[in-house]
Parts: C-alpha cells; sequence; structure tokens
C-alpha cells in the first residue's frame, strides 16, 4: 500500500471578468459586481472616456443645428437675476451685442467642454474619491483604479442618458429644449423656469442618472478590498461627499445668481 498521500486540490480562483473594453461597458451596467473586479484588477479607462467624448459632441452638435445658441442665452439671461439686472440699464444695441457675445462664445466652450471638459472632471472625481476613499475606509487604490472606476461608472448610464438626449432634440419642440435639463433625469428639471437658481440646483442633484452613477462606483471601490470594505459602506462614502458637493454647489449658486 502506498503510504504517499494525494495532495490537496488548489482552489480554482473565481474569473473577475473581461477585459474587453466594451464588453466591460455593458458589464457594467447588467453585471457590474465581477466587471468592476475586473477593473480593480486591471484598470482602464481611455475607451470610456472617449466614448463619452463622442457623445457628448454629438449632443452638442445636434442642440446647435436644432436648438441654436442664441435661443439657449435668451433662456439663460431670463433665468439669472444678475443678468437681468445688468440688461435693465443697457440700450437695445447694448443688449444684442451681449447676447452676440455670449452666443459666440457659448458654441465654443460647448465643444472644448465636452472633450476637456470631460477629462478634467474625471481627474478631479477620481481623485476626491481616491483621497475620500484613503481617509474615511483605510483602503488605497492606486489613481488608475479610481480612474477606471469612474470612468465606467459614468458611461453606462451617459450612454443611455446620451441616446434619451439625441432622441429629445429631434421629438421635442426646439423652443422648449433646456440643454442644462436636457434629460428631465432630476428633480429640477420639473421646476418653473423663475425657480431660484439655488433650488433648482439643489434638486437638480436628485437625480436618477447621479445616483445610478454613485451606485456604480460603490462597486468599483469595494472591488479594491472587498474583505475590507462592503459595497454598502462605499456607497455611503460616495453618497457623502456626492452631498457635500452639493451644498458647495448649491451655495456658489445663491452667492452669484
Amino acid at each position: 500500500m502506498s503510504d504517499v498521500t494525494t495532495p490537496a486540490a488548489m482552489p480554482t480562483p473565481e474569473p473577475v471578468g473581461n477585459d474587453n473594453a466594451f464588453s466591460r461597458i455593458l458589464g457594467v451596467i447588467i453585471s457590474p459586481k465581477p466587471t468592476f473586479a475586473s477593473i480593480a484588477a486591471r484598470p482602464t479607462w481611455i475607451v470610456p472616456l472617449i466614448i463619452m467624448m463622442i457623445f457628448s459632441l454629438t449632443t452638442i452638435y445636434l442642440f446647435s443645428q436644432r436648438v441654436g445658441w442664441r435661443s439657449a442665452m435668451i433662456r439663460q439671461n431670463e433665468q439669472s437675476e444678475r443678468a437681468q439686472k445688468q440688461m435693465e440699464n443697457m440700450t437695445p444695441e447694448q443688449r444684442d451685442q451681449m447676447l452676440d457675445t455670449q452666443v459666440k462664445w457659448a458654441s465654443k466652450i460647448g465643444y472644448i467642454a465636452g472633450v476637456f471638459g470631460l477629462f478634467i472632471a474625471l481627474l478631479i472625481v477620481a481623485g476626491v474619491l481616491l483621497l475620500g476613499f484613503m481617509v474615511i475606509a483605510g483602503i488605497r487604490p492606486t489613481y488608475s483604479q479610481a480612474m477606471g472606476i469612474v470612468a465606467h461608472a459614468w458611461v453606462g448610464p451617459g450612454i443611455i442618458a446620451g441616446l434619451l438626449g439625441i432622441l429629445i432634440l429631434f421629438l421635442k419642440d426646439p423652443s422648449t429644449v433646456d440643454i442644462n435639463s436636457l434629460v428631465a433625469s432630476n428633480v429640477g428639471a420639473f421646476m418653473p423656469d423663475d425657480t431660484a437658481k439655488w433650488l433648482k440646483t439643489l434638486l437638480g442633484s436628485i437625480d436618477i442618472f447621479a445616483f445610478w452613477n454613485m451606485l456604480l462606483m460603490a462597486f468599483g471601490f469595494s472591488a479594491v478590498e472587498p474583505k475590507r470594505l462592503s459595497v454598502g459602506k462605499a456607497f455611503g462614502i460616495v453618497l457623502s461627499l456626492f452631498i457635500l458637493w452639493t451644498l458647495i454647489k448649491t451655495g456658489l449658486a445663491a452667492a452669484f445668481s
């Protein structure tokens, strides 16, 4: 009889999802937990960022063609107490000149924000969340992991919001389109135009897509160290930082409206 014992079988590691960029984008929508485990293990963020830029530029172009920046600036001025006070002391010629300048810069800023604005926002949000999770939860994700998590948390809901926005541009009366609330996914979008800017900013933060983004970010950061950080705790951290940003944004809107 042989006294050689058969070694115990080594446990097979659980698969952590697909590394294919487009499979990951679909995965964050239909299967976020294994997808973000894959992203945390092998972070990527360039493809989702490019896709978001394409949707952003497409939306801005279609808005320029179907609605136009002049009507958007007129609407914005009507909703701004500061702009109304400024125009009170202007002649009709000066008002037209001011509007022409606004229209000229609005289109340029729109396209620039559609590219560089998204990239800068990704850098900032990833950095803030990275710092927040290090301080609050004691986990240490890399900056690349944070970038990958945030980019993928944005791109899935962003594609759906982008498609809805493009559909709205073709179906809705152009005179009623508000570029700042193209898809009525937040409470602020249902408020009348004369609502105080700070209140509209506050209510605009109560947004379906914003909460979806936060939930996906929670899956992502939890995947960095799943034994130490649950999805629920990660969501609480993301939500706390979001509330802080909302208060800051609302305060700025009140101060400069």
